[in-house]
């Protein structure tokens, strides 16, 4: 558009549409029945135009979400047409042939008409506590054979139209679905969420404009793109690659699934290749989505600005049909974003020599410990389930330590459920929740921890264990760093004295039985050696790492009044010297072809 933009317009409509996004946040956390919504955070709110282009996405929430906002609106667009929508519809949509995902990922979403005129989409996605099948929790889990047996489908489906309620659409889901109060109660507040958004859209428009505001969002796609570029093209042109996996996909046990990246910088131009990755599986744990390469790609071009579709114009992703990060319908996809993560923290590491000062060692790079729970309580004769996401270490950086308990890359402002919610609404006692010792990788900065969450049921009922693990691939040191700890599950039955390594789905267990939800550290960055001997004291004082672990991959010796033995240290250090240090990986498996 033409339309000449006062500055100061601009800037107030730039953060007025963020805030519109985020106001449709807040209203929905206030309003939400699933503790996966109001405390852990697992949704998002946007803005999309009718082109399906980001207009804007709340700060927080869940990050990879991202990439598969607008993909629905052209698709509702090529269901109904653009003369398809009147004011007063409301579509429910979690069809993984389009933005593969769980089905729990439920979308609603409405059309926003300003004096007659159809100018956006309200949009929210959430994550409901069950959809019918096996989906209980986060999902199915990587066992599910197809998304028949995950749960219900729904498909681009008008659950209001002109502001009719669909009543067999209604009772169709509520009857399939175990906990309606709950997730009827949540898509009752993603729908005021929109209609706030809407409240808000028309005051903007009445007091700038319709020419005024479609030529301030053109204005600002274009400039965040132009910053993008800028940070882009500081980058020396060439190739970048590396390599990752986890160790297996639930199905085929032993067999790794193998991440590979290609990152090509050529100018201003980023162009991120998964060509690499694994197949599609048997397994659920495929998806569909570019959220791997968009989250890699927002992390090192703009981390804290505003996102918009002009946060990706300059980025150029390929992934093949077929491919586990862009599966065909029907493969089964409930543990959809267990290794979205992991390929996030490949492309940062495959950039490691592009931008040496700023990258990381890996972190936990999964979506953290999954605590699930469910069974029915002996008050309220009523189900429940116990959610939480529990954290893990970030690699350590050129500058300091890494982050401690703390979600993966992906996962944005998403939150631990609390000790005192989860106990005050189920009939369960978390034992502990703290940092593992030793689980963050040792280097000159040390990989951030893992945690150990203890919980103990007081019914009977069922976990799920569904965190994919990286014990042959664990996140990697740079630098001489070494890598961190991988996570896991343990369960003790009434009568057994130790925990057992446990994974699956609907474990039934009795009254009585443990679990600990374990997650992973992060990889250290740099030379252990190199780290102040007072700072490796002082984190055996604090319990972070082990008196034996100071000793052996640092080379300090603290006493057993955790003071530091200075001349013993020296000794040590000495002994060690830099044949240990030749010996410990560098990057991963990265490597740059110079073009």
């Amino acid at each position: 558009m033409s339309l000449k933009l006062e500055t100061v317009t601009l800037e107030v409509i730039r953060n007025a549409l963020p805030a519109v996004a985020n106001e449709m946040a807040a209203d929905l956390q206030r309003t939400s029945y699933n503790m996966m919504i109001y405390e852990v955070r697992d949704y998002c709110t946007a803005l999309l135009g009718t082109q399906g282009e980001l207009i804007s996405q709340n700060v927080g929430g869940v990050s990879h979400f991202v990439a598969d906002l607008g993909v629905l609106v052209t698709d509702g667009l090529q269901r109904y047409g653009k003369d398809g929508f009147k004011p007063g519809d409301v579509i429910i949509t979690n069809h993984q042939a389009v933005a593969g995902q769980h089905l729990n990922n439920v979308v609603i979403y409405m059309p926003y008409f300003y004096q007659g005129e159809l100018l956006m989409f309200l949009m929210v996605r959430a994550h409901w506590i069950d959809v019918g099948g096996t989906s209980t929790g986060f999902g199915a889990g990587a066992t599910v054979a197809d998304p028949w047996l995950e749960g219900l489908q729904l498909d681009q489906l008008k659950i209001y139209e002109e502001g009719k309620l669909n009543e067999t659409l209604y009772r169709v889901i509520k009857d399939n679905i175990r906990f309606p109060e709950s997730s009827l109660g949540d898509m009752k507040s993603q729908m005021a969420a929109c209609r706030l958004a809407a409240r808000r859209l028309d005051e903007l428009f009445d007091k700038y404009g319709r020419e005024t505001l479609l030529a301030a969002i053109d204005r600002i796609f274009d400039e965040t793109e132009q910053k993008c570029r800028n940070v882009v093209a500081q980058l020396p042109d060439g190739v970048y690659e590396a390599s990752a996996s986890i160790d297996d996909d639930g199905v085929l046990k032993g067999e790794e699934v193998p991440i590979h990246v290609k990152v090509t910088v050529k100018g201003s131009d980023m162009t991120i290749d998964l060509s690499g990755c694994s197949a599609e599986r048997r397994a659920a744990i495929n998806s569909r989505t570019y959220a791997g390469a968009r989250v890699a790609y927002k992390a090192l071009t703009g981390p804290l600005d505003p996102v918009n579709e002009g946060s990706f114009r300059a980025l150029n992703v390929i992934i093949p049909e077929g491919n586990i990060m862009m599966a065909r319908f029907p493969a089964p996809m409930a543990g959809w974003s267990g290794i979205v993560p992991t390929v996030v923290d490949s492309i940062v590491v495959a950039l490691g020599k592009a931008m040496p000062d700023r990258v990381p060692a890996g972190h936990h790079a999964l979506l953290g410990g999954a605590v699930v729970f469910f069974g029915t309580h002996p008050k309220t004769k009523r189900r429940f389930v116990v959610q939480s996401i529990e954290g893990g270490g970030w690699g350590g950086r050129p500058f300091e330590d890494g982050e401690s308990g703390t979600v993966s890359v992906c996962q944005g402002d998403v939150r631990n459920g609390s000790i005192e919610g989860i106990e005050l609404k189920c009939p369960v006692v978390v034992q502990s929740r703290g940092l593992r010792p030793d689980s963050g990788g040792a280097g000159k900065f040390r990989g951030g921890l893992g945690i150990d969450m203890q919980v103990k049921n007081l019914v009977e009922g069922k976990w799920n264990f569904e965190m994919p693990r990286r014990s042959k691939r664990p996140p990697w040191g740079i630098e001489g760093g070494t890598p961190g700890e991988p996570g896991g599950y343990l369960l003790k039955r009434p009568g057994e004295k130790t925990f057992t390594m446990m994974g699956g789905f609907h474990i039934p267990v009795t009254i009585g039985a443990e679990a600990i939800v374990r997650t992973g550290g992060g990889g250290g960055w740099g030379d252990p050696l190199q780290r102040p001997a007072e700072t490796v004291a002082h984190d055996v004082a604090e319990g972070f790492i082990s008196a034996q672990a100071a000793k052996k991959l640092y080379g300090v010796v603290v006493r057993g009044n955790l003071s530091l033995d200075e001349k013993a240290t020296q000794r040590l250090r000495k002994q060690l010297g830099s044949s240990a240090r030749k010996a410990r990986p560098t990057r991963g498996k990265a490597k740059r072809k110079a073009k």
